[in-house]
């Protein structure tokens, strides 16, 4: 007398749901990233070797175009003449004058419109600090 099982085990593995799944994640992610869009000005920033660890509020950016922007604390950049630029820092260190103001200029940028920002800074006796990306060894 055999026995037979009557229950057989079905080995197979449905993937539809999976696919559903990535496929609606990967719509997400596709979305999401368009929506979101870096308010950042793209600068090459020259290497340094040294770091500090000065944290700015104010800053003031040159990029490759000598285009001048500025930006306080968390607030997104606006760019400026250069004429605005004295008036606007004198505001920012009235309200904090332990305050930091860095200065992001391309690598391409002469240097020239460095010092004339600079100079803004000695003039009224800013604490400036240059911004750099560290060099990568």
């Amino acid at each position: 007398m055999a026995l037979r099982k009557r229950n057989k085990v079905n080995a197979s593995f449905n993937n539809s749901s999976m696919t559903d799944l990535v496929f609606l994640l990967l719509i997400f992610f596709m979305i999401t990233s368009t929506a979101v869009t870096p308010s950042a000005i793209k600068l090459l920033l020259p290497q340094s070797s040294s770091q500090t660890a000065a944290n700015p509020l104010t800053r003031v950016y040159i990029d490759e175009n000598l285009r001048f922007y500025v930006a306080q604390d968390k607030q997104k950049e606006r760019e400026v003449a250069f004429e605005e630029i004295e008036p606007f820092l004198q505001a920012s260190v009235n309200a904090n004058p332990e305050m930091y103001i860095a200065l992001y200029a391309d690598e391409t940028v002469p240097y020239r419109e460095i010092v004339r920002v600079l100079n803004i800074a000695n003039r009224n006796k800013f604490k400036l600090v240059i911004a750099t990306r560290p060099v990568r060894e």
